[in-house]
């Protein structure tokens, strides 16, 4: 290889379209006020900005725009793969954050209740889908009928989700255009996440005086946030900041040891096992944190290696990659029969998915009702950043314990969500019954949800 030759240079060209289009949508967003105010993420504006060049582009030429000499003929898949690993880094990022906050009983249980809501809402859009989809497919029979369990993967998980598990129906299930269905469905997740956010901040704008559309990452930043006391220094021998990319990378490194043995002993599960890389990154960073941590308790460790601001850094970093690219990678021509039904599956997770964490935030979190919607809707129509976006809007110093919610539930949603992904591989097999097998496991999932309601109610009848 030639280093003039652009097989050398198109990793690094396709890195710096999607990082130049997230400063053009970031100065968009400051020169078009309807963009500032419909609360739409810098990385989904860049996204779809892409995504619009290079449609027109496929319609002039013929050819997709990622796929050309420039980007080194491949760019579509490197699109997916900076899709698929920067879900799981920034998994890692976040994870290896030092929280050393002592919980009480009373938060214990509002953030069990969360992850709980979590679970609860990617079910209810299981069920929706699912329900919408083997509908259409009774009457257009070419119709993939699984394809509705893309809902929760991309409103609820995110576009790397819905692109591992499109990309499974695709590659084993024969699911044309799969993996551009997911993040497209990802994609309308972002939408949802706008509009039904500004609706809800319009109804509650006169109960609240602080509503300016503060920016993510505004305010002071403390000397304290980047070099702890107890800390490795910020510029010593090894830039701080390699340090923390070198905790993610290798945990990642790790995480391909474990999924590549998984894989030599399940071997009908490959797939499947390589899907959840983001969940496997979490258990190991959790477990890496834990053994760092217990390091510098006893002292074998002097000086803590993990900062929290800059593992926050590292992890926004690969969430906005992540969305741009998903958005970029999404191919509309192998989905131009399928926009109807994406549509309706876009409106039905949009209402679906405000009723009901809305009904949940009214009647489990009266404290702080309106922060904890707006960040579990955008969460579950969007990601973790969409919900923080939305919450800064009513609370800009993050004085609620709602970010804290969104931070802690994932423990408790992955124990509870494991088993929907496992059932997910299923759902291509028998459509109809995964969707009844959904809807009792939502049933029961409520009943863990309202369980102090559900049985003071009836201790007091049985009292009475």
């Amino acid at each position: 290889m030639n280093f003039w030759d652009f097989e050398a240079w198109g990793g690094i060209h396709l890195l710096a379209i999607l990082l130049l289009s997230l400063l053009a949508a970031n100065m968009l967003k400051k020169v078009i006020r309807p963009l500032q105010e419909s609360l739409i993420p810098t990385s989904v504006l860049g996204g779809i900005m892409l995504l619009i060049v290079s449609s027109v582009y496929t319609a002039i030429t013929g050819e997709g725009l990622f796929d050309t000499g420039f980007f080194g003929g491949n760019g579509s898949s490197q699109l997916e793969v900076i899709t698929y690993h920067a879900l799981a880094l920034g998994f890692i990022a976040s994870t290896l954050r030092n929280t050393e906050k002592k919980l009480t009983k009373k938060r214990g249980v509002e953030i069990f209740n969360t992850g709980v809501t979590t679970v609860s809402t990617y079910l209810i859009q299981a069920v929706v889908g699912l329900a919408i989809t083997i509908g259409y497919a009774a009457i257009r029979t070419d119709f993939f009928a699984g394809a509705g369990v893309l809902l929760p993967f991309g409103y609820g998980q995110g576009p790397g989700q819905a692109l591992n598990y499109g990309g499974i129906y695709e590659t084993d299930f024969g699911f044309a255009g799969g993996k551009s269905f997911g993040l497209t469905i990802a994609a309308l997740g972002f939408l949802s996440a706008s509009l039904g956010g500004v609706f809800h901040l319009w109804r509650i704008r006169r109960r609240y005086r602080r509503l300016g559309g503060a920016d993510v990452g505004e305010g002071i930043l403390m000397f304290e946030q980047v070099q702890g006391n107890d800390e490795i220094p910020m510029n010593g021998s090894m830039d701080k900041l390699t340090v923390q990319l070198a905790f993610v990378m290798g945990t990642y490194l790790i995480t391909y040891f474990v999924m590549y043995g998984l894989g030599l002993l399940l071997p009908g599960m490959v797939a499947t096992v390589y899907g959840f890389n983001f969940l496997f990154g979490v258990l190991l960073a959790t477990a890496i944190k834990l053994l760092t941590n217990l390091l510098h308790r006893k002292n074998v460790i002097k000086k803590q290696y993990l900062n929290s601001f800059l593992m926050n850094r590292i992890s926004g970093f690969f969430f906005d990659l992540m969305v741009v690219a998903s958005i970029a990678a999404i191919r509309l021509d192998v989905l131009k029969s399928n926009w109807g039904i994406m549509l309706v599956l876009g409106g039905a997770g949009l209402l679906i998915t405000y009723a009901y964490n809305k009904w949940v935030a009214k009647v489990l979190f009266p404290e702080y009702t309106d922060g904890q919607f707006l960040a579990m809707y955008g969460m579950l129509t969007g990601t973790a950043s969409t919900g923080i976006i939305l919450l800064r809007e009513i609370d800009p110093e993050m004085e609620s314990p709602v970010a804290d919610n969104l931070v802690y539930q994932n423990f408790p949603a992955i124990v509870f969500g494991f088993p929907i992904m496992l059932l997910a591989t299923y759902v291509p097999k028998e459509p109809v019954l995964s969707l009844l097998i959904f809807l009792a496991f939502f049933l029961v999932m409520n009943v863990i949800l309202f369980r102090s309601r559900i049985f003071r109610r009836r201790r007091k009848e049985n009292k009475g």
